[in-house]
């Protein structure tokens, strides 16, 4: 059941705060990047590996729904990960004729590096705020996951 409020149109100060956390967000992530030329992979390689190392064993057309790819886009993709020993093809045990694409101990640690690498930039960033702007952001980052995380994510309410 929606209320009326649901089928109201945003408030322009709801659309204001939508667009600039919309351009923060960019922002911030463009920033980040930059981190990601460590990997010696693409964007969309890097953006790949990562639905299948924290969404895996993960069918091909699955993928290529996620990452809002078609399907030889992400067998190419796919094909590049498993070269590089990054990704392994494995039988869907409920029905051996799909295949299934699991990240390897090397994926998973190439994914892992570059999200600390991240993550200390972050953390570099946030090192000359108060602790007020701190707790702010704590706070806000709790928000932000209860707004971006889909539905029955294991982290939503954390």
């Amino acid at each position: 059941m929606t209320s009326h409020r649901d089928q109201e149109s945003p408030s322009p100060a709801e659309i204001g705060l939508a667009d600039r956390l919309h351009s923060a967000a960019i922002h911030l992530l463009r920033r980040l990047r930059v981190e990601d030329s460590a990997a010696g992979l693409s964007a969309p390689r890097l953006s790949a590996l990562s639905v299948i190392v924290f969404g895996g064993p993960i069918a091909m057309n699955e993928l290529a729904r996620a990452e809002q790819v078609s399907p030889p886009t992400i067998s190419r993709l796919a094909d590049g990960l498993q070269t590089d020993g990054l990704i392994e093809r494995i039988a869907d045990p409920g029905d051996r004729r799909v295949q299934l694409l699991r990240a390897t101990r090397k994926g998973r640690r190439l994914l892992e590096e570059g999200r600390l690498r991240r993550v200390r930039t972050l953390a570099r960033a946030l090192e000359p705020l108060s602790a007020a702007d701190r707790r702010l952001l704590e706070r806000a980052a709790r928000v932000l996951q209860r707004i971006s995380l889909p539905d029955r994510h294991p982290r939503q309410g954390s």
